[in-house]
């Protein structure tokens, strides 16, 4: 059997405590590059990676979504990928199982990268931003907005949610060094 190795560039130097977030979406994926700064955290970079609606083959969304995930990897350096898990209602299992493929691509492109990949649920980002695993959609917002010092929620919603699981991550990494936890 083949060894294979990830092709990781020679000026892949990650950024201590950076964190990319990202929301997946088959047709949306929601990112945020967030990182230390002088009075928390800081938006660096987000935006959106657009693979398209059903009209394109999944595999070329797909393919899509993993050059636009190494483009952000390559631009902003992190030490962390922090990836929403995937969420599913008993009534839509294809859902889910459509939304696994689009987490594989991005866990692709870290590990291509060389990048740790957390993964958190829903519930657990609620928490760590407001104290409340069931918080609604109007916490979760004014959470995001005062953790990042931003005037404005950032839009559309799909960078919204990457920087609530960037956010995540970066409180539970923060408060691990603080207490002197290895990861």
């Amino acid at each position: 059997m083949a060894t294979i190795s990830p092709e990781i560039p020679p000026l892949f130097l990650p950024v201590p405590g950076r964190v990319v977030g990202i929301d997946p979406g088959l047709s949306v994926t929601g990112y945020a590059v967030v990182e230390p700064g002088e009075r928390g955290a800081r938006v660096v970079e987000a935006g959106v990676i657009r693979a398209g609606r059903d009209a394109k083959a999944l595999a070329q969304r797909l393919e899509t979504i993993h050059r636009g995930i190494l483009e952000v990897l390559d631009a902003y350096p992190p030490s962390a990928v922090a990836l929403e898990q995937v969420h599913s209602h008993p009534r839509f299992p294809r859902t889910a199982i459509l939304m696994a493929h689009a987490r594989g691509v991005i866990m692709l492109a870290a590990a291509c990268r060389g990048v740790p990949v957390t993964g958190y649920a829903a519930a657990r980002i609620k928490k760590s931003l407001t104290g409340s695993g069931k918080a609604p959609k109007e916490q979760m917002q004014h959470a995001i907005r005062t953790e990042l010092g931003l005037d404005l929620l950032p839009e559309p919603h799909d960078v919204a949610d990457a920087c609530a699981v960037a956010l995540c991550h970066y409180q539970i990494d923060r408060n691990r060094r603080a207490l002197g936890l290895n990861r």
